[in-house]
């Protein structure tokens, strides 16, 4: 399963139906999980660990040392879990001892062709980087979320759940849970409603959620007061989760 002109490390874990295309080169200290196809060209540096059903497309670098100036060769970590797709020319980095030291990234997501992944991210699962998408260091993304080809997170930001960029969006603060952006600077369009019709949230819950965001971007309240609205007149689960991406935002909401 491993072509013979691939580079291997004997101390690499691979499970044994691992498929490793040719010119390859996986260091030490890294682990693939069963049913995974690493292609031609890839390079993966450890301390990286990949999930199960892992697809990684040709001219990949996973888990390479990260470009913070501070990093001097720590052994810091990248952790995926299952049934990722990482294609074309996608990178993604490990940690830094000064923050987490890993970069984490969850199941079931697509990194399309050229994206960056930069160090000490946290993604979550079910979330789609489109072409050429940049996250900066330390990012946060929430599950299913979505950025549209070449949008770039500034460091430190939070992208929430369910949350949509559109293409080329340049994102310099916090994005609530569920929320559309868009622009240079972004700037919120509304809620991404198709996006939480086809996941089945229901009627009610985007009712809510339409709701709470109107006490935020529309009815001319601080959003101290908007959140204070939402925790009085809502119960609701996905309002509570609306409500908290932005109780935790550090660096401000997008508006």
């Amino acid at each position: 399963m491993i072509h013979p002109t691939a580079l291997v490390d004997p101390s690499a874990r691979l499970a044994d139906d691992v498929e490793v295309g040719p010119f390859s080169v996986i260091g030490p200290d890294v682990t693939i999980g069963a049913g995974s196809h690493i292609g031609p060209h890839v390079v993966i540096k450890g301390p990286t660990t990949l999930g199960e059903r892992t697809r990684i497309f040709q001219f990949a670098s996973v888990g390479e040392d990260c470009q913070d100036k501070k990093y001097a060769g720590e052994p810091t970590r990248l952790v995926m879990g299952d049934d990722n797709i990482i294609r074309e020319c996608a990178t993604l980095h490990r940690g830094t001892v000064q923050d987490r030291g890993e970069t984490t990234i969850g199941s079931r997501n697509l990194f399309m062709a050229y994206v960056h992944v930069g160090h000490d991210c946290v993604i979550g699962s079910d979330c789609i980087l489109a072409n050429q998408v940049t996250l900066a260091g330390h990012v946060t993304v929430g599950d299913f979320a979505i950025l549209g080809g070449l949008a770039a997170v500034h460091q430190f930001c939070h992208f929430g759940t369910h949350a949509m960029a559109g293409g080329g969006s340049i994102i310099t603060k916090d994005t609530p849970a569920y929320v559309m952006i868009n622009g240079n600077p972004a700037k919120a369009h509304g809620l991404n409603l198709v996006g939480l019709k086809r996941r089945g949230f229901s009627r009610e819950a985007i009712q809510a959620l339409s709701e709470s965001y109107k006490l935020i971007y529309r009815q001319g309240l601080t959003v101290e007061q908007g959140l204070a609205e939402i925790d009085s007149r809502f119960s609701l689960a996905e309002t509570k989760a609306f409500a908290d991406s932005i109780k935790v935002s550090t660096r401000g909401i997008i508006r």
